[in-house]
């Protein structure tokens, strides 16, 4: 399901924000491994799979100069992760070799309604294919059965794992062929296509406690840990040395990585903590540890939440 299994430490290795959450989105092990609907990743029929030093070579001249992602990703300013999640695919799919960008979030109206969008339409060596992108983070039950998706919520507790995947089986996959889409789908020169959906993220695991893995999970999901505030004193006391810090919502995709300076001290730290309002949202840290090179990077990463949570006032 990875068609880059070789490249998977590579986004650590890359010095620009961007560029590295670029790689984080190409090469990142997607969150499930089986899924109500067909998942497919949106380069596997790029030519890059059967030449990875190539993808190698793109990603570390990008790192270099970043020059052209930085001009793409300004085109547009969005503080929504997904949005963000969204163009970094489709800067990745219009350079990709092998891979023909047709459309991105091609509106779907009748009778001047908009019925929904669809988030790719690509060309290459296998057909034409409509894919669905998402980027999740989802916190496990700290109590209870994780096997179910039901039990799985967004950080905010308005989302859950079970109604994403049954949004994307039952609205925004079939959407592409219904008779409300010929049209959209004609005006490219579209007739035959097959859908499919690629779901990133991490799924963070409850301290103090356990949790099982949801169902049909990829065995190389990506995790972390989540707890309350009033377990962070215990937790940080416990956890290995490193210096934790808060990572701002933009940064949540690839591992963190920062220059010494940047790094907060248990000071700085303790004090923030001490000034988190008791119902603030959750805030993802990540704990920095020293790498070669006299860089920090990051080495573990956990959700802080209310006491309250998951039962948030409104």
């Amino acid at each position: 399901m990875n068609p880059f299994p070789g490249l998977i430490d590579l986004p650590r290795q890359l010095r620009q924000p961007h560029v590295r959450d670029l790689a984080w989105v190409i090469l990142a092990p997607p969150m499930l491994h089986d899924t109500p609907w067909p998942q497919r990743h949106p380069l596997a029929g790029s030519d890059w799979v059967a030449h990875p030093e190539r993808l190698h070579h793109w990603l570390y001249a990008l790192d270099h100069d970043s020059g052209a992602l930085d001009h793409w990703l300004a085109q547009t300013t969005t503080r929504r992760l997904g949005l963000y999640y969204e163009r970094l695919w489709q800067f990745a799919l219009q350079q990709a070799p092998g891979v023909e960008l047709l459309a991105a979030n091609l509106p779907i109206r009748t009778g001047g309604h908009t019925l929904g969008e669809l988030d790719i339409l690509l060309r290459d060596e296998q057909g034409v294919h409509h894919l669905e992108l998402a980027i999740k983070l989802y916190l496990g039950p700290p109590g209870g059965d994780g096997k179910d998706p039901a039990h799985w919520l967004g950080p905010g507790c308005h989302d859950r794992l079970d109604r994403k995947l049954a949004h994307l089986s039952a609205h925004q996959l079939p959407i592409s062929a219904r008779a409300e889409s010929r049209e959209a789908l004609a005006a490219l020169g579209i007739k035959q296509f097959s859908a499919q959906l690629w779901l990133g993220g991490y799924l963070f695991y409850p301290w103090p406690g356990h949790a099982d893995s949801p169902a049909g999970a990829h065995p190389q999901h990506l995790r972390g840990q989540w707890l309350h505030q009033r377990d962070w004193p215990a937790y940080v006391e416990h956890s290995h040395d490193g210096s934790w810090q808060p990572l701002p919502r933009q940064a949540w995709l690839a591992p963190a990585r920062c220059e010494p300076e940047a790094c907060w001290s248990a000071a700085r730290l303790e004090s923030w903590f001490h000034a988190l309002d008791p119902l603030a949202p959750a805030q993802l840290l990540a704990r920095m540890v020293e790498v070669q090179g006299g860089d920090w990077q990051e080495a573990q990463r956990v959700f802080l939440v209310s006491d309250q949570w998951p039962n948030l006032p409104d």
